[in-house]
C-alpha cells in the first residue's frame, strides 16, 4: 500500500484582549497524567539513589541465629530456645530492638477475628452454623520463659500484641554486636480448621499429624533507611520484614518422622535408615527423574506404630531472611537434581499417601522447572535445594521450603482444575525464594512487591511449562472483571494489604497484568526482561522499595513510565479506549464553514488567504455527491496547477476519533480493515494523550476503502468496555439472546 503524507496548513492569528474586559478565573493543580511522579517518590539520597539503585551508604541490619527447637507431637507443642547475635550496620545507635512475635495473633487477645466486623447469620447451614457456635476458639501465642543477655542476666522487655520490645543497657553503638538468648514455648494450631498458615493437620484414622512449622521463633524486626524500625503489628494479611542472617538449628522430632527445613541437612547419616542414605546420596546426582526416597509403602507401614523415641536433625542456613520446617511420620519424600547456572540444585518433594498419585508425577518436577525459568529472567538461584511440602488448602512460602495444596480424590483421581491449581500453586511458592526471599522486599507493607511480581514471573514460568496452560492470573483479559467493579471496594495496589477490600485482586492479579502489559505492549520483552533483571540483581539479598523498582524500570530502559505507575498503581483508574466518530474527507474548491465562520471572526475571507486546499466531511452540510468522482486534483484547481507530473495524491482521506472514557492513558493499537480484505496494524504511542485526555484524532490516507477500524483488536490492555471498540459498531448480542442461543443449543 502507498503511504502518502498530506501537509496541513495552520491559520495564525494573534488578538488581544482589553485588561477591563478579562475576568479572574480559578487556576488548577497539574492533573495531567503525564505528570511525572517526583511528589510521590521519595527523595533519593546516598542510601538510594534516583535510578533505583542501592547507593553508597545503603546498609541494612545482619541477625543471626541458633536455636534448639522440640516437637511435643503428643502434646502439639513446640518447645525453643534461641541465642540471638544482631549486627548494628545502621550510622544510628539503637537503644533497643523489636522482635516479632507473630504467634500471638492467636493468643485471648484474637487480633485477626478482632479487626473484622461481624454480624448476626441471616442464613447458615445447620452444620456451619453449629460448628461457629459451639466450638471451643483455639488460643495459643508464644509463652516467653526468659529473655537474657550473653551472660544471663534477665533483660528489660515489653511486649505489645504481637511486637516485643528489648531494652538494652546501653545503646548498640553503629557497628556494634549485641547477642542475648530467648526461651519461649507455644502450643501448635491446626492449620486446617484454623485457616493458619502454619501448623498441623490431623489424620484420624491413623491418629497422626503432618507438622508445617513456620513463625515459630521470635524474630527480630527490620531496621533500616526508609522508616527506622519496621514494627507494624501483624494483623494476619500483611506478612513479614525479615533481616538476612545464618542460622543454626537444631530440631528433635519423634525417631520415625522425616523433616526438611531451611538450609542444608548437616547429619543426613543420623537420621536417615541405611536405604535412605543411600537413596539420598543417589538423587544428588540424579537430573532426570526424582529419586524416592521414602516410599509410600513404607510410610504405610510407619503410621502403624508410633516411635517412643526422638532424633535431631541439624540444618545450617547462610544468608536467609527466615527459617520453616515440616515434619510428619506420613511424609513420603522424593528428591531430584537440577542443574541451575554450572551448580547441581537439590529439588525436592515432601507428601502425604493423599497426595499421591498426583504428587509423585509432578511436584518435584515442577520446583526444578520454576528454578530454570526464575534464573532466566531474574538471577541464578543462589541457595542449594528448594522443597515443595504437600499442606491441605495451604500456599505459603519460606527459604528454601514452601507448603501447597492439591489433593486427588481419595480414590486417587483427580481433575484438570486440581492438576493445574497444584502446579501453580508449586510455582507460585518456590518463585517467591527469588520474591521476597532474596530481593527482600517489605511484605507487610507492600504486599504487591512480592505477590503481584511473582504471579507475573508465575504466569511466564507457567505458560513455558506448557503451551496454552490455563493461567488463572496474567492475561489482561482476567483483570477486567475487578478493574469494572464497584469502585467503593477497590483500592489502588500501592496500598498496605490490610486495608484493601480484596487482597487477591489487588496484590496478586492487577500488578501481574500490569506487567505484563508492560512487557508485552509497552515496552517489549526485550527492553523489560533487561530492566526486570536488573533490579532483581540490584536488590538480591538487599531490601528494595516500590520506588526502587518504579525507577530501575526506567533507568534500565530508556522508557518514561510515570504515567503508566501512576495510573496502574496509584490510582483505581481502568483502561477504556474506542473508536468516537470516523469521517471521510473530500477535497473541495470551496472552504467549509467551519473555516469560513473561522475566517469571518477576524474579518477575512478566503480571498485574503495564501493558495489553500479546502476539504470538507462527507457528513457535513457543504458536502456535495459530485466530489466522491474523479480524484482530488479535479475538485481544487490549485492542487492541479502545483502537483509536479507524476505526483498523486491518495484517493482516501479518513480522519479517526478515538474517545477515552476510562481514566488510564494507553497506547492506541488500532487495526484498520480495507475493502480488499487487507488489514493494517498501527500502534499510537500513549503519548498521543499528553494535551487532551478525553479524545484524539488521527488521519488516515490511502488508496484503498477502509470498512473498519478496531481498537486493541487482541485484548492486549484490559479494556473494561468493548462495545465502544469497533467502527461500525458492533452490536453485541443481549441477555436474552445468549439465553436464547443456549436453549436452542
Amino acid at each position: 500500500m502507498k503511504k502518502h503524507a498530506l501537509a496541513s496548513m495552520t491559520l495564525f492569528f494573534a488578538f488581544f484582549v482589553s485588561a477591563q474586559d478579562s475576568t479572574a478565573v480559578q487556576g488548577h493543580k497539574n492533573n495531567n497524567n503525564f505528570k511525572q511522579l517526583y511528589e510521590e517518590f521519595a527523595t533519593p539520597n546516598r542510601y538510594r539513589t534516583a535510578a533505583g539503585a542501592p547507593g553508597v551508604d545503603y546498609y541494612q541490619q545482619q541477625v543471626d541465629y541458633k536455636m534448639d527447637i522440640r516437637l511435643d507431637d503428643a502434646n502439639t507443642k513446640l518447645y525453643g530456645s534461641e541465642t540471638i547475635t544482631y549486627t548494628n550496620n545502621s550510622p544510628d545507635a539503637l537503644p533497643y530492638l523489636w522482635i516479632q512475635l507473630d504467634q500471638n495473633i492467636r493468643n485471648e487477645n484474637d487480633m485477626e477475628g478482632a479487626k473484622e466486623p461481624s454480624s448476626a447469620p441471616k442464613y447458615r447451614g445447620v452444620n456451619s452454623f453449629i460448628e461457629e457456635f459451639t466450638t471451643e476458639k483455639f488460643v495459643g501465642g508464644f509463652n516467653i520463659e526468659h529473655v537474657k543477655d550473653a551472660s544471663g542476666r534477665p533483660l528489660r522487655h515489653t511486649i505489645n500484641q504481637t511486637m516485643m520490645r528489648v531494652d538494652l543497657p546501653t545503646a548498640l553503638q553503629s557497628g556494634e554486636q549485641y547477642t542475648f538468648s530467648i526461651k519461649w514455648w507455644y502450643k501448635i494450631n491446626n492449620h486446617v480448621t484454623d485457616r493458619a498458615r502454619s501448623g498441623y493437620e490431623y489424620f484420624e484414622e491413623d491418629d497422626n499429624r503432618a507438622y508445617v512449622i513456620a513463625q515459630f521463633f521470635p524474630r527480630l524486626a527490620v531496621y533500616n533507611d526508609v522508616e527506622g524500625w519496621q514494627n507494624y503489628q501483624f494483623w494476619g494479611n500483611g506478612e513479614f520484614a525479615l533481616n538476612f542472617g545464618n542460622y543454626e538449628v537444631n530440631i528433635t522430632v519423634p525417631e520415625d518422622h522425616i523433616m526438611e527445613a531451611t538450609g542444608s541437612l548437616q547429619n543426613p547419616k543420623e537420621v536417615l535408615t541405611k536405604t535412605e542414605y543411600q537413596r539420598y546420596k543417589k538423587a544428588l546426582n540424579t537430573f532426570d527423574n526424582p529419586v524416592i526416597i521414602v516410599s509410600q509403602d513404607e510410610v504405610v507401614e510407619k503410621e502403624k506404630v508410633k516411635a517412643t523415641k526422638t532424633k535431631t536433625w541439624r540444618f545450617v542456613a547462610e544468608n536467609v531472611r527466615d527459617f520453616g520446617f515440616a515434619t510428619s511420620r506420613r511424609f513420603i519424600w522424593d528428591m531430584m537434581a537440577v542443574k541451575v547456572g554450572g551448580k547441581n540444585i537439590i529439588a525436592s518433594s515432601l507428601y502425604p499417601k493423599e497426595g499421591n498419585p498426583l504428587w509423585e508425577e509432578y511436584s518435584t518436577r515442577v520446583v526444578a522447572h520454576t528454578l530454570e525459568v526464575y534464573s532466566k529472567y531474574t538471577f541464578d538461584y543462589p541457595y542449594p535445594k528448594a522443597v515443595s511440602v504437600h499442606a491441605k488448602n495451604q500456599g505459603m512460602e519460606y527459604p528454601m521450603i514452601c507448603w501447597n495444596y492439591g489433593r486427588p480424590n481419595p480414590d486417587g483421581t483427580y481433575s484438570d482444575r486440581t492438576k493445574y491449581g497444584m502446579i501453580s500453586v508449586i510455582i507460585h511458592e518456590v518463585g517467591h525464594n527469588y520474591f521476597p526471599m532474596i530481593v527482600n522486599s517489605d511484605e507487610r507493607q507492600w504486599g504487591w512487591m512480592d505477590e503481584g511480581l511473582d504471579t507475573f514471573m508465575q504466569y511466564l514460568t507457567e505458560q513455558e511449562f506448557q503451551a496454552d496452560y490455563p493461567s488463572r492470573r496474567g492475561e489482561p483479559s482476567k483483570i477486567v472483571r475487578y478493574m469494572s467493579g464497584d469502585q467503593d471496594f477497590i483500592s489502588p495496589i500501592m496500598s498496605n494489604p490490610e486495608n484493601v477490600f480484596q487482597l487477591g485482586p489487588n496484590a496478586y492479579g492487577k500488578p501481574a497484568t500490569a506487567l505484563n502489559i508492560l512487557r508485552e505492549t509497552i515496552m517489549g520483552p526485550e527492553l523489560f526482561d533487561f530492566a526486570f533483571k536488573t533490579y532483581s540483581q540490584r536488590w538480591m539479598f538487599k531490601h528494595p522499595s516500590p520506588e526502587d523498582f518504579f525507577r530501575t524500570m526506567e533507568d534500565a530502559s530508556a522508557v518514561d513510565l510515570d504515567w503508566f505507575w501512576r495510573g496502574w498503581f496509584y490510582s483505581t483508574d481502568v483502561v477504556d479506549i474506542g473508536v468516537k466518530e470516523v469521517k471521510r474527507y473530500y477535497v473541495s474548491p470551496t472552504p467549509s464553514k467551519e473555516v469560513n465562520d473561522l475566517l469571518a471572526r477576524y474579518g477575512m475571507t478566503a480571498d485574503d488567504l495564501n493558495p489553500s486546499v479546502f476539504m470538507v466531511a462527507e457528513n457535513s452540510e457543504e458536502f456535495d455527491a459530485s466530489l466522491a468522482e474523479g480524484k482530488p486534483k479535479d475538485h481544487s484547481e490549485v492542487l492541479a496547477s502545483t502537483l509536479e507530473e507524476g505526483q498523486e495524491l491518495p484517493a482516501y482521506f479518513y480522519e479517526i476519533e478515538f474517545e477515552k472514557p476510562g481514566g488510564i492513558v494507553m497506547p492506541i493499537i488500532v487495526e484498520y480493515s480495507y475493502a480488499d480484505g487487507t488489514t493494517e496494524r498501527i500502534t499510537y504511542p500513549v503519548q498521543v494523550w499528553r494535551k487532551n485526555d478525553a479524545s484524539v484524532k488521527k488521519l488516515i490516507t490511502s488508496d484503498k476503502e477502509l470498512i473498519g477500524v478496531t481498537v486493541d483488536p487482541d485484548a492486549e490492555t484490559a479494556d473494561i468496555d468493548l462495545t465502544n471498540n469497533a467502527w461500525p459498531k458492533q452490536e453485541a448480542d443481549s441477555d436474552f439472546d445468549a439465553f436464547k442461543a443456549k436453549v436452542q443449543g
